[in-house]
């Protein structure tokens, strides 16, 4: 007798709707809180968290590992990492407590937000000087290639203390990173150049220090609270995190505004509707594309199921920002939406993202001003031409063409 299997869980988003989550998230929605879905052919068969409520008690537990170390049952991806022996670095390794902690010390005070108040100058100054040398160049142009990209890496680059003349070397590798198509080979070769790159200039900032996150972490290397692999990791980490999450947000957020244009004239209002207007891009386009994977290290129950040690949970993070019963007509673009910030766009718990108070910032800063500068903006393609990424873990545009 055959198998009959969960339904498939894909990332796949249909022409017609690139900025809602994929189909394959969607049909659960109404239908179950915990679903069982298949992977991999059915190779694996991980429960699904399909609201809000749930998401956050997953996320907030420490019944569940962040750890990717392939073991049966983790619902790690793309398919090729199961049952595969770590790469030589640990970048995008997640950690359980007690190391999670120490490692993100290591980091806490960089993006404070006083800090990166301080760093909003800074970023205006770009948007404005990326903003002049793309419209100098006249239309038609590519919004990624010529902003939205530049923009986050210039920025993060600054604060890492990362030479800008170096970011063809580092975007190529973290494509790599995020694109499920990627072979082994390809992954642990990228993982080597960027980490021989790193400790590199880990090892120069110990001779030659700056003003610079890499400085404060080769600072805590010589001060034995961190090993100088940690410092390159976590540079590595934070330099992915900050130009390619961003970049593709700013892209996706012209896209969602520009097919709804009513909600234009709230993100120009001021600085308090900007804020606002960012947290439901946030929520409404969430671009953590194949949900955060878990697996349970304890006996726990969720949505009145009770998970055991070795079940593989997967969290959309677009699911539950999608939940009706947190955000009312959550399909619809509302930039006054009052509970926008409540969002886990960034997640939850003590994994959420450490950089979101920059993304903030750059966000706050770069969308009102794109559309205060570009007052005819308009896309040259239709939505279902938009080269949209489907196979990489952070959802975005590969290009975005444009004129005004």
């Amino acid at each position: 007798m055959t198998e009959t299997l969960p339904p498939g869980f894909t990332l796949d988003r249909p022409a017609r709707a690139p900025l809602d989550p994929p189909p394959s998230h969607l049909q659960f929605r109404t239908d179950q809180r915990l679903a069982r879905v298949s992977i991999y052919d059915g190779r694996l068969q991980p429960y699904l968290v399909t609201c809000y409520e749930d998401a956050r008690a997953v996320l907030g537990s420490d019944a569940f590992s962040t750890d990717p170390t392939p073991r049966p049952g983790m619902p790690e991806f793309p398919s090729w990492r199961e049952g595969q022996p770590q790469g030589p670095r640990g970048f995008f390794k997640s950690y359980d407590e007690p190391v999670h902690s120490q490692m993100r010390k290591a980091l806490t005070r960089e993006f404070m937000v006083k800090r990166i108040n301080a760093l909003r100058p800074g970023i205006e100054r770009l948007t404005d000087q990326l903003l002049n040398e793309m419209t100098a160049k006249g239309s038609p142009a590519d919004l990624v290639e010529q902003f939205a990209l530049p923009l986050p890496s210039l920025v993060i680059c600054d604060l890492l203390g990362v030479p800008y003349s170096d970011h063809d070397f580092f975007q190529q590798r973290a494509k790599v990173f995020v694109d499920f198509s990627a072979t082994p080979d390809q992954v642990v070769q990228a993982q080597k150049e960027l980490g021989e790159y790193l400790d590199g200039l880990v090892a120069r900032k110990r001779a030659e220090p700056g003003d610079d996150v890499v400085t404060r972490l080769a600072e805590q290397v010589d001060a034995g609270a961190i090993t100088a692999r940690d410092a390159a990791d976590l540079a590595a980490f934070v330099l992915f995190a900050g130009h390619e999450t961003t970049a593709n947000m700013i892209a996706l957020s012209v896209v969602a505004l520009l097919h709804n244009p009513d909600q234009i004239p709230t993100l120009l209002a001021g600085p308090k509707e900007a804020a606002n207007a960012t947290e439901e891009l946030l929520r409404y386009l969430t671009i953590v594309h194949g949900g955060v994977r878990r697996y349970t290290v304890r006996e726990v129950e969720i949505a009145g199921v009770t998970l055991q040690p070795g079940d593989g949970v997967i969290v959309p993070l677009g699911l539950a920002n999608r939940d009706p019963e947190v955000f009312g007509d959550p399909d619809r673009l509302d930039l006054q939406r009052a509970n926008a910030r409540q969002h886990v766009a960034f997640s939850y718990g003590i994994h959420q993202c450490l950089g979101q108070p920059l993304a903030r910032a750059e966000m706050q800063i770069v969308l009102p001003e794109i559309f205060r500068r570009l007052p005819g903006l308009r896309i040259t393609v239709p939505l279902d031409e938009i080269d949209f990424k489907q196979n990489t873990f952070v959802y975005g545009l590969n290009s975005l063409p444009i004129t005004w």
